[in-house]
């Protein structure tokens, strides 16, 4: 089962959108110090969107092999396309991913029906454990939990990353879920309470710039140390706003150039976050401390 905080990558870029390599390698060696629980890499935090087939498959392979079996490596693999996830898929198999992470079919808006054949086409034809990606305020698609109920029966299909912030979601996916799979938050601002309330794990943006407290927060709650978790959450609450004041990654790629992790680098349509962005940025790292 995956579960704990499991960082959802950016990947580093030169000013001109080009791919930083030493940077990719260092971020890997980071996040392994910090105690990230895992690494998922080419999500939609790292611009999978704006990678061509064949960079994505490059920093899928390069990840895997920085992080040499040090942690676990889930490489994101969705399309709107189910030849191409099954594409991107395979190529991770190949390049020695642990898991995929799988998002919904974006802009093409399928019926339930067609994101349970999507899904378990794409389990049918690699044989890696996939994680379904959940995320409707970017794909104008949801998918519910009925559906994904079905789909948990596929047995590669092990877990789901539920980002709709709706913590009710969670209950229902546990009466209907067999225990094994894995219930995993992809929202940062509701990721403690998911976990307090039975959730296995966050995959997390804010864990790009504070990786210790994401980890040391996700073992508390998952320990059942309430208090504890909830104490390093507060730390955090400005970052899972001030990640988001724009669309993410804009904002975490900046705080990455302010830790001195990354340059700055992001690829269009997306731009660099706006000057007036970054005080509140700058004062949610300041509350978390880790600036």
């Amino acid at each position: 089962m995956f579960q704990g905080s499991m960082v959802a990558m950016i990947t580093p870029m030169r000013e001109d959108g080009s791919l930083d390599d030493a940077a990719l390698r260092s971020l890997v060696e980071f996040h392994i110090e910090q105690g990230s629980d895992a690494i998922v890499a080419v999500g939609t935090t790292g611009e999978s969107a704006t990678l061509d087939e064949e960079e994505h498959c490059d920093v899928i392979r390069r990840v895997v092999d920085y992080a040499d079996a040090r942690l676990p490596v889930i490489a994101g693999t969705g399309a709107n396309s189910t030849r191409e996830a099954v594409t991107l898929t395979q190529c991770a198999k190949e390049s020695g991913a642990d898991a995929c992470l799988l998002v919904t079919p974006y802009y093409n808006k399928p019926t339930p029906e067609g994101l349970y054949l999507h899904h378990k086409a794409v389990a049918e034809a690699v044989d890696i454990p996939q994680i379904l990606y959940n995320v409707p305020g970017r794909t104008a698609c949801d998918m519910l939990p009925e559906t994904i109920a079905r789909l948990a029966k596929v047995p590669n299909i092990v877990g789901v990353k539920e980002a709709t912030g709706d913590l009710s979601r969670l209950r229902q996916l546990r009466e209907q879920c067999d225990a094994s799979f894995s219930l995993l938050s992809g929202d940062d601002a509701t990721g403690c309470d998911f976990l307090l309330q039975g959730g296995h794990g966050v995959i997390s943006v804010t864990a790009n710039a504070a990786p210790r407290l994401m980890h040391e927060m996700t073992a508390a709650a998952l320990a059942g140390r309430d208090e504890e978790a909830r104490a390093i959450d507060a730390k955090l609450a400005g970052l899972h706003r001030a990640l988001f004041v724009e669309s993410s990654p804009i904002p975490v790629k900046w705080a990455m150039m302010k830790l001195g992790l990354a340059k700055p680098g992001i690829r269009l349509p997306l731009t660099w976050l706006s000057p007036s962005a970054e005080e509140e940025v700058v004062q949610a790292m300041q509350q978390a401390g880790i600036l």
